[in-house]
């Protein structure tokens, strides 16, 4: 049965995006309504502790992941990282994506303070 995971590396210090929140909602009506699944935030080695969606929870259908980047690169920034114009550049990533089979879908998040990018991972 599938799954879904998540990871997040902050690209600008070269390490995991420790305590970075982010949420995930399961798509419906045609993208028009989101339904929250979960509300979690990494550990220290920028993952989540459980799968996002486990082999009970996981359907084929639309979901977006939102990454709270903003609250998580002022944190670092006020901790020495690198300072932030006001308003930041990147606040709230929203990230949608379909899942169409059965099988693991692994989609992570590289962030710094001026650019991200994502895959589907394995």
């Amino acid at each position: 049965m599938g799954k879904l995971t998540t990871h997040v590396l902050d690209t600008a210090s070269g390490k995991p995006a420790e305590g970075l929140r982010i949420e995930l909602y399961r798509l419906t009506s045609a993208g028009t309504k989101r339904q929250l699944l979960a509300d979690v935030s990494t550990n220290q080695d920028g993952r989540i502790d459980q799968p996002m969606l486990d082999e009970t929870a996981f359907e084929i259908g639309q979901y977006e992941l939102v990454f709270h980047a903003g609250d998580y690169l002022d944190r670092v920034a006020s901790q020495g990282g690198t300072p932030l114009p006001e308003p930041k550049f990147l606040d709230v990533v929203p990230l949608r994506f379909g899942i169409s089979s059965d099988s693991h879908y692994h989609v992570p998040l590289l962030i710094s303070p001026f650019g991200y990018s994502t895959y589907r991972g394995s």
